[in-house]
């Protein structure tokens, strides 16, 4: 940075590189709109008022408003690789995001972090990492890797590593776990901010999580819960994704005093709601559609989390901040017409302006990650059906699941447990890691599929297989297709596979383009569909997050059935 030349081009004694002229300028500090030019030197805001430029655009009539900044999300839960990703992000505003790449963590430890790492550089985005402090991410999981906190220590080395992740496992915390402590110490002793993960988390054991380190939230789904935690000194995200959306239930709290201390995101977002509806565009968008003031929206998704984190110039249209800038068509559609990253401009008008291709690194671990036996229906059958059939029941719209108890009827004894009039599937986890032949099987209600069986190698967070379905043949085919795929996404009906999306990349990611990925998707959507599953679910989403043993309330994975609360195996089934 060439500071001399800033403050040159500050005083006007310089030309700048290049000036934004005739739009109204947001202040995020004092929440007002400014009617001035905004002059740029180095990739760096010089400053606001009437200057001249080697090269000047002018925006009349349009707002600028600083880069958007998403504070929590996972790369590899788009299905994309990163640079697909920020095809389909950075024209929606999106500069920055705060990436937690335990996917592929839990899939192949800290290769999978540093293959992450490598497959974001050179990108104009501007992707931070937290580091994944629950690998597994509880302690009934069977994922791949297990990261202790020695494995996580030299990543803090690294200028863009802000903090430590999601901390899942409130029980540990509260409880001491030694290990676990040790990570948040060294992010502690690093100076970097450490995230939660705690729904529900109150009282005492909130005072004791909080008292530990950990400064966020993005699993509160209520405003009581969201109050407690905000009184107890933490930040909360606000997540409005593609599987869970929690906007609704706290916009109560998207205004004074609460929104100076709250920050959208996304956690999950699926390619189809990047193409067709918008990445952090789209949550602002809505959030001022239901009465949130837009400034306060955007405050949301800028300052608020540049704060946060500690990227102290970032996040506003301010001298001396970094120049990354959206400029909106108005407060109103909030259209996205250009965005600029340390001066650059580098989308306009819904596209990118440097179409970056990558070829992705060479990685045995990475790129064949699937291990695990060709899978038959015999294998899936239990020896008898019992009196009190313990089911999950899917709640719509929401990750949290319930613990139904349900009396089999003759069709359910019939076919060894399944009940298509009651909604009652099959649903079984398959181990792919190590090739233990692990297998957990238990019934899923809620699903809607009346026919045939989907599968994912995308499931949350140890990311084994995964399968939903009608009759142990198809939950058997569903099965082996993904296995020869080597990971990726599959319906079947009646033994043959009608529509499927590979994903070699650890099980997790296409190489293909976001438009592809798009393509794909709706054909399996669509052969969902046929299969009876509702419109108002994504049946993979929601699949995906059935094996995830640390949001209540019952979960399966390949040990069996887990009362998350108790952190406990219920029924064991392999």
């Amino acid at each position: 940075m060439n500071l001399k030349r800033i403050i040159d081009v500050a005083t006007g004694r310089e030309k700048a590189d290049l000036v934004l002229k005739g739009a109204s300028v947001l202040n995020v500090f004092t929440e007002q709109l400014e009617h001035k030019d905004v002059a740029i030197c180095g990739g760096i805001i010089a400053g606001l008022g009437r200057y001249e430029g080697n090269k000047e655009v002018d925006l009349s009539g349009k707002i600028i408003v600083p880069g958007f900044i998403d504070a929590h999300m996972h790369l590899e839960s788009t299905l994309l690789t990163p640079v697909e990703f920020e095809r389909g992000s950075l024209p929606c505003g999106t500069t920055a995001v705060m990436a937690d790449p335990h996917e592929i963590a839990n899939v192949a430890g800290a290769e999978g972090i540093g293959y992450m790492m490598k497959l974001c550089e050179n990108l104009d985005m501007h992707i931070y990492f937290n580091l994944p402090s629950c690998v597994p991410a509880a302690p009934l999981e069977e994922s791949g890797e297990t990261l202790e906190a020695k494995d996580l220590k030299p990543y803090y080395a690294k200028e863009n590593v802000l903090g430590l992740a999601e901390v899942m496992n409130s029980v540990g915390v509260c409880e001491g776990d030694a290990a676990l402590l040790e990570k948040i110490a060294d992010a502690k002793a690093n100076g970097r901010i450490i995230d939660g993960h705690a729904p529900f988390l109150g009282g005492k054991d909130l005072c004791a999580y909080t008292a530990a380190g950990v400064r966020s939230d993005h699993e509160c789904t209520d405003k009581t819960e969201a109050l407690e935690k905000l009184s107890r000194g933490q930040w909360i995200m606000i997540r409005e994704g593609t599987a869970a959306k929690n906007l609704n239930a706290l916009l109560p709290l998207c205004k004074p005093p609460y929104c100076y201390r709250e920050m959208f995101c996304t956690d999950d977002r699926h390619p189809e709601d990047l193409l067709h509806e918008g990445h952090l565009d789209a949550i602002i968008r809505k959030a001022v559609r239901q009465g949130v003031s837009a400034v306060h929206a955007i405050q949301m998704c800028t300052y608020n989390t540049a704060t946060y984190f500690g990227l102290k110039d970032y996040g506003a249209v301010a001298p001396g901040y970094h120049a990354d800038i959206v400029v909106l068509s108005d407060f109103i559609d909030f259209t996205v017409e250009q965005v600029y990253i340390d001066g650059k401009r580098v989308a306009e008008n819904g596209k990118v302006l440097n179409n970056n291709r990558q070829t992705l690194p060479d990685s045995d671990r990475i790129l064949h990650s699937f291990h695990m036996q060709k899978v038959t229906p015999d294998q899936l059958r239990f020896d008898e059906i019992k009196d009190r059939q313990r089911v999950i029941g899917l709640k719509r719209r929401e990750l949290l699941t319930d613990e139904i108890i349900i009396q089999p009827t003759p069709e359910g004894r019939q076919n060894n447990g399944i009940d298509i009039k009651r909604d009652v599937l099959k649903a079984a986890v398959f181990e792919r890691h190590h090739n233990t032949g692990h297998i957990g099987v238990g019934f899923l209600q809620g699903y809607g599929i009346r026919r045939g069986a989907v599968a994912t190698s995308v499931a949350h967070d140890s990311h084994n297989l995964i399968v939903a379905g009608c009759s142990e043949e198809d939950i058997a085919a569903a099965a082996n297709a993904v296995r020869e795929m080597g990971g990726g996404l599959v319906i079947v009906e009646d033994g043959r596979v009608t529509a499927s999306l590979s994903l070699p990349i650890a099980g997790l990611m296409s190489p293909l383009s976001i438009e592809e990925v798009v393509e794909r998707l709706k054909e399996l959507k669509a052969a969902a569909k046929r299969l009876g599953a509702s419109d108002d679910i994504d049946p993979f989403m929601t699949l995906a997050f059935v094996s995830l043993p640390v949001i209540p309330i019952l979960r399966l994975n390949g040990k069996g059935l887990i009362n998350v609360n108790r952190q406990e195996i219920v029924e064991a089934t392999f």
